[in-house]
């Protein structure tokens, strides 16, 4: 496959690059479409572009005009400490004056995670009214070092999934039970960042290079192909 990558130093300079151009890209989004829609990732290289964005842009974001998605979330109460929600609430969505309203996380609180995904589609659906699936002007994704990404693993059968927006899967990896995106709505993206940081992704990294292009991929991450812009924000420890 080939990559546009964009390496930096280290993780502070991956993600203040990456939040860079979504801040290029949020005025443009707002002009044509009313609004900006973005779908966060958990894990640590995207919470230092959260808290990044608080420090450094909450006076100068529009925060009405601003909706934030997740691209996936573990099936626990909302202030474990493994939700993506909650690390996303405390280093971005309490930091800023964004209305509660414009905040769409994927609710835990069903009985099951089947019953959980059913409802963020519908959430989904809400908001973006078309039978379409929704194209995000940003989607974040990270990179497992088996190639995962959101809560897409190696064989999976979500990656088959032509139908549903989000669904319940079965991860191996703890907490096992997650929400996830699928293809579907991850193939729609206008702009994809892929944020990777850390040594310990330099062979997946590679893995993915040497994949033909006119190949379907072996690896979830390498399945994410939008027609839009996808971007490989990387660290130098990942790319070397």
């Amino acid at each position: 496959m080939k990559l546009d990558t964009r390496v930096f130093p280290d993780i502070t300079s991956l993600s203040r690059a990456a939040l860079e151009e979504i801040m290029r890209i949020l005025p443009d989004a707002v002009a044509k479409r009313g609004r900006f829609s973005i779908a966060l990732a958990g894990g640590h290289t995207p919470a230092k572009l959260y808290a990044l964005w608080a420090e450094n842009y909450k006076t100068q974001t529009p925060w009405s005009q601003v909706h934030l998605f997740f691209g996936d979330e573990r099936f626990v109460p909302e202030d474990d400490l493994l939700s993506n929600y909650r690390m996303a609430r405390e280093t971005l969505i309490d930091q800023v004056p964004i209305p509660a309203e414009n905040v769409h996380p994927m609710l835990t609180d069903f009985p099951s995670a089947e019953k959980a995904a059913e409802a963020y589609e519908v959430e989904l659906r809400r908001f973006f009214v078309d039978d379409a699936p929704p194209a995000f002007d940003v989607q974040l994704l990270g990179l497992g070092i088996e190639g995962h990404t959101a809560s897409l693993f190696p064989d999976s059968p979500a990656l088959a999934e032509n139908q549903k927006w989000v669904e319940a899967v079965t991860a191996p990896a703890e907490p096992p039970q997650r929400l996830t995106l699928t293809p579907v709505v991850l193939n729609q993206g206008h702009n994809t960042f892929f944020l990777v940081a850390g040594g310990d992704k330099r062979n997946i990294l590679s893995a993915l290079r040497i994949e033909p292009d006119n190949q379907p991929s072996k690896f979830p991450a390498g399945q994410i192909r939008p027609s839009g812009r996808v971007l490989w924000y990387l660290d130098q420890a990942a790319a070397s």
